[in-house]
């Protein structure tokens, strides 16, 4: 597990190597192998026989993070510190020994493998595009707990490290140089060694500056009143920011704050303190399901049918260069594939060639790619108009405008020129796959791709089958997201797919309370309140009116006599037909835009006045959310997706579904299913069948009773 070598300067390099992994982590077991090293290396020092030490990885990464098994599980609030106060005391052992020691980073480094790296005097990285670095943990609910918090708060500052760690990212090699939290980047491994030795034979020293009596906080202590003043400017924005839904954050920075006032070791018992709440947090546990958990389970394929070979992809033909087809380009290029980009004439797509240059130069602003791997990236670009040139293509996508004759006919012709093993996918948000298919010579291999606007932002791609897409072609469709970093879930054609399905209830509900007399920004602030990145009425006028009503139309369509008006449409309707109102495209919809501003529509109180006067705020706020998790559960009763683990992290990236309760599915769990359900019956009985409880979410109490 750790390998120990030492040279003949003296110098130990401890090589770290888990067993039975293909990645290293930190956990009970690791510290306790560590321990009898530590202890043998303060015998070499005590003995003038130890000149310094070098910790580096035989795996391609160098230590990706702790052992999230152990966090999502444990409860016992003891038992947690004494976890965080275990890890602490290794790393500050790791520094202690009285000689330096380097961190040769050769991979990955995140959460409690970068806590070891800052835990070293010194911090040399591999230059390589593909490693990250840095303390991801926010995003999971929780915040390092091995003093990585506190020994952030002493490299960078009280500011300065807030943002590092609040935002949660993960630094490229080069970013990570730049924000000061790492020293030294190498070329290459062997580069990477020689420094790391050379570095030490230059320096003697082992003691860190926070143990040193003259040490200062750069940007000082928190009694600073410029610096308290800013402070509480942050937590004033972070209230704004995250509605006091997301713990993580403000943790974070009321131990860098109160660290900052106090001497290090106690500081690092206040991490830990903060620390042991986040981890028994019901939004932690929440987060490391969805992020963690449901993500491995798509990713290993739990939907990808079995037996189908992988489907590598080498070439890429898209239909349409205007914004969706050029980021879809863009993305596909970022990922080593050659695209044909076409469109109606050269000309318009050379003008989607110059949109994926731009975001390829945009990449070289942010340091993720060279400004050299631009023009060799654009070499596997072509642009045409001739369909001809999708011969040797392995996939075609079309993206071009919601109409269907239109989309046939592209259809048609790109299929002309493809070969038996290629599949041909649509990108669409509300014209059932089957029906486009209908234009295929070959609907077993037709297949929806829905792409979330932006597509190269949005990390979610629905993978649509329709009523003759083989098992094959859904194989192929999900490898091709996957190869191109997005993650994908299965969904039957159905109105809305998943996403949109689910997503449109949400508009639905909050339009309905409009009709109930419920002021409008307070429908907005609420629809914040309860985690929604957007308020309902902005997102009917983001998505347009006139698709909220489609998605209405075609659920009336499929359900039949069975279908029940929903309370939203008459206003629908009036916005629509009366008003001309059909939301942002038109500059017009329950908000009105002007340049870069929009605000609500000032007329909308003189056509849905307000006269609610008793505010339940709580069961606003749960119409909101319960809609969408009642309409996810239909979807899974109904077979539109199959699987929790897709329903949860699709909610969470496809519509910004709050992450803090763990997806649509995750909500029943958290919420207690007993209690959802009898919620669900009171609304029902109130407000109608909209809040009736499907058979698939009682049989969930059934298992748990």
């Amino acid at each position: 597990m750790i390998r120990y070598k030492k040279d003949i300067d003296n110098i130990v390099t401890l090589t770290l190597d888990m067993e039975g992994r293909n990645f290293n982590i930190i956990n009970h077991k690791i510290g306790a192998q560590f321990t009898p090293v530590m202890e043998h290396l303060k015998k070499e020092k005590a003995k003038g026989a130890l000149r310094g030490i070098i910790i580096t990885s035989a795996k391609k990464n160098f230590l990706v993070g702790g052992d999230l098994d152990y966090l999502h599980q444990e409860t016992n609030s003891e038992a947690i510190f004494e976890f965080s106060h275990n890890m602490q005391k290794f790393f500050r052992e790791l520094e202690s020994p009285g000689v330096p020691v380097v961190a040769a980073i050769n991979g990955t480094a995140l959460g409690s493998g970068f806590e070891l790296a800052l835990a070293c005097h010194y911090r040399v990285v591999i230059d390589d595009p593909k490693i990250r670095l840095g303390h991801p943990e926010v995003t999971l609910g929780i915040m390092p707990g091995g003093g990585g918090v506190i020994r952030m708060l002493w490299t960078l500052g009280v500011e300065k490290a807030y943002h590092v760690l609040a935002n949660g990212k993960r630094f490229l090699p080069k970013e990570a140089l730049e924000a000061g939290i790492i020293d030294l980047l190498a070329k290459d491994e062997k580069e990477m060694l020689s420094v790391a030795k050379q570095w030490l034979l230059n320096n003697q020293e082992g003691r860190r500056v926070w143990d040193s009596t003259n040490g200062k906080i750069p940007g000082g202590r928190a009694k600073n009143n410029e610096l308290g003043q800013r402070i509480a400017l942050l937590t004033a924005q972070l209230m704004h920011d995250t509605e006091n839904n997301y713990p993580a954050p403000a943790a974070i920075l009321n131990t860098l704050t109160e660290g900052s006032l106090v001497d290090f070791d106690t500081a690092c018992r206040i991490e830990s303190r903060y620390y042991t709440e986040l981890v028994k947090s019901r939004e932690a546990k929440n987060m490391i399901k969805a992020f963690w958990y449901d993500f491995n389970a798509i990713k290993e394929g739990s939907s990808r049918p079995k037996g189908y070979g992988k489907f590598r992809v080498k070439k890429v033909g898209i239909i349409g260069a205007g914004l969706m087809g050029s980021s879809i380009a863009f993305i596909c290029l970022m990922n080593r594939m050659e695209v044909v980009l076409k469109d109606i004439s050269k000309a318009v797509a050379e003008k989607g060639k110059d949109l994926c240059e731009q975001k390829l130069n945009e990449m070289v602003d942010k340091g993720k790619l060279t400004s050299s791997q631009v023009p060799m990236l654009l070499k596997k670009l072509k642009t045409t108009d001739n369909a001809a040139k999708f011969q040797d293509c392995d996939i075609v996508i079309e993206a071009v405008f919601e109409n269907q004759n239109l989309k046939a006919n592209v259809t048609r012709e790109a299929e002309a020129h493809l070969d038996e093993y290629s599949i041909f996918a649509t990108n669409t948000i509300s014209i059932p796959i089957t029906k486009l298919a209908t234009a295929s010579a070959r609907p077993e291999n037709f297949v929806g791709l829905h792409f979330f606007a932006p597509p190269d932002k949005v990390p979610l791609v629905e993978v649509v089958r329709g009523k003759k897409t083989s098992d094959e072609s859904i194989a192929k469709a999900f490898d091709f997201i996957k190869a191109i970093r997005k993650t994908p879930i299965v969904v039957k054609d159905n109105w809305g797919f998943f996403a949109a399905r689910v997503q449109n209830t949400f508009i639905l509900e909050g339009i309905t309370l409009l009709q109930e007399g419920y002021a409008p920004a307070l429908i907005e602030n609420l629809s914040l309140q309860a985690g929604m990145p957007k308020g309902a009425l902005a997102l009917a006028d983001n998505l347009s009116l006139d698709i909220v009503l489609r998605y209405e139309n075609q659920a009336a369509e499929i359900y039949g006599s069975k279908y029940i008006r929903h309370p939203a449409v008459d206003v629908l309707l009036k916005m629509i037909k009366d008003f001309n109102r059909q939301g942002k495209k038109m500059r017009a919809g329950f908000y009105e835009y002007q340049n870069d501003s929009q605000q609500l529509w000032s007329e909308l109180d003189d056509h849905f006045p307000s006269h609610s006067n008793s505010i339940a705020k709580e069961e606003i706020i749960e119409r909101l959310l319960f809609v969408q998790v009642i309409e996810a559960f239909w979807c899974l009763q109904e077979g539109i997706i199959k699987t929790e683990e897709e329903g949860n992290l699709g909610s969470i990236f496809g519509w910004g579904f709050p992450a803090f309760k763990g997806g649509v599915y995750q909500f029943v769990t958290d919420y207690g299913v007993e209690d959802f359900i009898k919620k669900c019956e009171t609304l029902e009985a109130k407000l109608g069948p909209r809040f009736q409880v499907p058979k698939r979410l009682r049989a969930m109490m059934m298992v748990e009773v």
